[in-house]
């Protein structure tokens, strides 16, 4: 496979960008979508040249459900998948600690209007239901990996504690997961009113743009083509 390959998973309300990347053990995918996907993860890996039991490892930016919700999934089919997060999501990846995202949605749900309380309380639930999964190997900030002809992880903390994204070492793709997203044809912070520390989150976003890749990669709103890049 190509050193690199950006999957598009098609949801009613969305469409998600994840990536897979090659490596010397295997292939290594970057997220993994909302429970229930492994069917369309299979045949989208499979567009890429990639069978599922070919997949080493699996790289979960963070905790949000769109990210990591087929985690378990993707265990059980594929017991040697080795998982990767960073230091600082592993707890709540592995529900050792409560999500997040989902003490932020029951902190709202009071203040939400009556008319928007309905789809608060699916929410939570949805949160609630989300399975865990352990993570194998930690990773922090300048980690490298062999992974897409070289890379290394980014701490792009502010939509979550812990939110990790990967550079390319000679700087041809650069993964955001949800540390930017493309709006209006320009990179911004994803979701500013549900970042849990927005002023990390600008912070993050400043980091990325200063690397000046060739191509950023967002989960949301697809890629970002870098002007001028020479």
């Amino acid at each position: 496979m190509e050193r690199y390959q950006v999957l598009r998973l098609v949801y009613p309300e969305q469409v998600l960008s994840l990536a897979v990347l090659a490596g010397k053990d295997g292939a290594v995918l970057v997220d993994c979508g909302y429970p229930g996907s492994l069917r369309q993860l299979e045949e989208a890996l499979r567009g890429c040249g990639v069978a599922l039991e070919e997949l080493a490892g699996l790289v979960l930016t963070h905790q949000d459900d769109d990210h990591m919700g087929a985690a378990a999934e993707l265990k059980a089919v594929c017991p040697r998948l080795r998982i990767y997060a960073s230091a600082e999501e592993a707890p709540y990846i592995e529900g050792v600690r409560k999500n997040l995202r989902l003490q932020q949605a029951e902190d709202l749900q009071e203040r939400l209007p009556e008319e928007q309380r309905a789809w608060g309380e699916q929410f939570c639930r949805r949160l609630q239901a989300l399975r865990c999964v352990p993570v194998d190997v930690l990773v922090h900030d300048g980690d490298r990996f062999d992974w897409g002809g070289g890379c290394e992880i980014i701490a792009t903390p502010g939509h979550t504690p812990g939110h990790i994204s990967l550079r390319a070492l000679d700087n041809a793709y650069l993964i955001t997961g949800d540390a930017a997203v493309v709006e209006n044809g320009r990179l911004a912070v994803a979701n500013p009113g549900f970042c849990l520390n927005l002023e990390a989150a600008e912070q993050s976003l400043r980091r990325l743009e200063q690397y000046q890749c060739r191509r950023y990669l967002c989960c949301h709103g697809g890629i970002y083509e870098q002007e001028g890049y020479v």
